[in-house]
């Protein structure tokens, strides 16, 4: 898995995400943005992956994009409508776009992350995720936060992991 990282000037959603699918389409790879300000860590999303793989090799998903189920996951949801606000939205905001093969194809994973880079404004944007914003997505309240001895990243992950709990 190969994470961009970068600043998208976003005139039109469904073009931008055209784009990126035709990059993910021209070398077999699985390529979703993520809105930067509720990616938590690279962690939060390696989990992602895996947990949407899973499900895709069970026969349980909710989507039928790899990307989507992979979004799912990452949001804590199992409603795509909800799901979207991890994804990209109009104007100029920090993304971080994921760029996988499923089979590791790195040579593969290389070339796409290069032409997904040609979207970008080059910016590190893993890991400066707003706080706030985060914590009212996934609901974690300061009660919450304070019984648990870890982070928001840490309850972030508990949440995505829990998906599967609550199917």
């Amino acid at each position: 898995m190969r994470l961009v990282e970068g600043i998208a000037d976003i005139a039109d959603v469904d073009a931008f995400v055209s784009r990126l699918g035709e990059v993910g389409a021209a070398h077999g790879v699985t390529v979703q943005a993520f809105d930067a300000r509720y990616v938590v860590s690279r962690a939060h999303l390696e989990r992602a992956v895996e947990l949407a793989d899973r499900a895709l090799e069970r026969g349980e998903n909710v989507a039928r994009d790899r990307g989507v189920e992979i979004l799912l996951y990452a949001a804590g949801r199992r409603q795509i409508d909800q799901a979207l606000t991890l994804g990209v939205s109009v104007g100029t905001h920090p993304v971080v776009v994921l760029v996988d093969a499923e089979g590791g194809d790195a040579a593969a994973e290389r070339e796409a992350a290069a032409a997904v880079r040609a979207e970008l404004a080059p910016e590190e944007t893993l890991g400066a995720f707003d706080e706030e914003r985060v914590r009212a997505y996934f609901d974690v309240g300061d009660r919450e936060l304070a019984a648990v001895a870890g982070t928001v990243e840490d309850v972030v992950l508990e949440r995505v992991a829990l998906l599967d709990v609550e199917k």
